[in-house]
């Protein structure tokens, strides 16, 4: 998926009207918590997993613990994810941009 790497979603803090976004998902402000906090989960894990294996190629295989090695690489990367705007951020913005989708589940029919 990787949708947050040109995401244009604000790097600090915006505040924002919370009616248009509650709009946006059917006028309950409650669903749409409910729903910027699910995406963000699933954005926020899909950047731990890039990150982790990026970084795990830096991994080494020495059991000394003492030894610490500075890889310019492995910085970069580092800062490079911590530059990306925040989870939340990216999930308001794909609201905003109307991508985000979603959809109840089905009720049980009581027979």
């Amino acid at each position: 998926m990787s949708t947050y790497k040109n995401s244009t979603a604000a790097k600090t803090t915006v505040t924002r009207n919370t009616s248009e976004l509650y709009d946006k998902v059917d006028g309950n402000l409650f669903e749409t918590i409910v729903l910027l906090t699910k995406r963000a989960n699933q954005i926020s894990r899909e950047m731990k997993e890039e990150l982790s294996q990026k970084l795990e190629e830096f991994g080494s295989n020495s059991d000394n613990l003492e030894e610490v090695f500075e890889n310019r690489e492995q910085i970069e990367i580092s800062r490079h994810y911590e530059r990306l705007p925040k989870p939340h951020s990216i999930a308001v913005q794909e609201l905003i941009d109307g991508a985000v989708h979603y959809r109840y589940p089905e009720e049980v029919k009581n027979s």
